[in-house]
């Protein structure tokens, strides 16, 4: 169809100011949640050091938002919620590559290789994934020294999820707790960067801005979830998030007011 025509055949006349606002928010939150890890991945790639972030902000994002998947085929929300989780787990995953490959060329003298499955990567075809997974040293996890790893345990969550998802998604009670769970550790997704900030006293190296940002999305997403009545669990983590994102920006002045011997030297923040 020519798109003049079909343009032209649209009934503008319904189309109202509230379809427009619920578009834009719509918009905004697909793309938004993604916005402010720009600051901080940019960064990273400029600095080649990745030792003010916490990976475990990724770990804990891509947990919840695979659990926000599947929580969708058990309670169908919003689509523009969907699209947010599916493009949040590639921009976490492409974090986790950036700081891994990062970590790897700022070593001076090579360390030893850590892999999910407990042994240097020209050993991984000898033995089963489930094996490796039962003799990993978990003193290392998440602190892999290849991208494979994290991929390969984002798939093995991934697909013991849709599995048990699969069995239980006629158990209201099951479906539940997956969409609780979901928010609840997205609610905790400041809680890595709180605690490394608190063990360091400092917060040198984390971008200030990607910390702002957050308080801006998780207040306006928290405003979305209330006012397109979105199941409760959302808007209820979506407060504890702000109040996470408030005690960050907290550990900013006050470090800043009271520096540290060890956060003195490296007291400058990244914009």
């Amino acid at each position: 169809m020519d798109v003049k025509a079909y343009i032209s055949e649209m009934d503008l006349s319904k189309l109202t100011l509230s379809d427009i606002v619920t578009a834009i928010a719509s918009g905004a939150m697909i793309f938004g949640g993604v916005v402010p890890y720009i600051p901080q991945y940019r960064t990273i790639r400029r600095t080649l050091n990745c030792e003010g972030f916490s990976p475990f902000v990724c770990f804990v994002l891509l947990i919840a938002n695979i659990l926000r998947v599947t929580f969708w085929f058990g309670k169908r929300f919003e689509y523009p919620l969907l699209a947010q989780s599916i493009l949040m787990i590639g921009a976490m995953l492409a974090m986790v590559e950036l700081c891994v490959r990062v970590r790897n060329k700022s070593e001076i003298v090579q360390s030893k290789q850590h892999s999910l499955r407990g042994m240097p990567n020209s050993m991984v075809n000898n033995r089963t994934f489930y094996k490796g997974i039962v003799d990993m040293d978990w003193s290392y996890f998440w602190k892999w020294t290849d991208f494979l790893s994290y991929v390969e345990f984002i798939l093995f969550v991934a697909v013991v999820l849709g599995f048990s998802t699969y069995l239980f998604i006629d158990f209201s009670a099951y479906v539940e707790t997956i969409g609780f769970l979901s928010v609840f550790i997205e609610a905790m997704l400041g809680t890595p960067q709180l605690y490394q900030n608190y063990t360091k006293r400092s917060t040198a190296g984390m971008s200030v801005t990607m910390v702002v940002m957050w308080l801006c999305g998780d207040a306006f997403k928290t405003g979305y979830f209330i006012m397109r009545s979105a199941p409760m669990q959302f808007w209820l983590c979506g407060t504890l998030q702000i109040g996470v994102d408030i005690a960050i920006l907290s550990q900013v002045f006050y470090y800043t007011m009271h520096p540290t011997r060890s956060g003195a030297a490296t007291s400058r923040h990244p914009h």
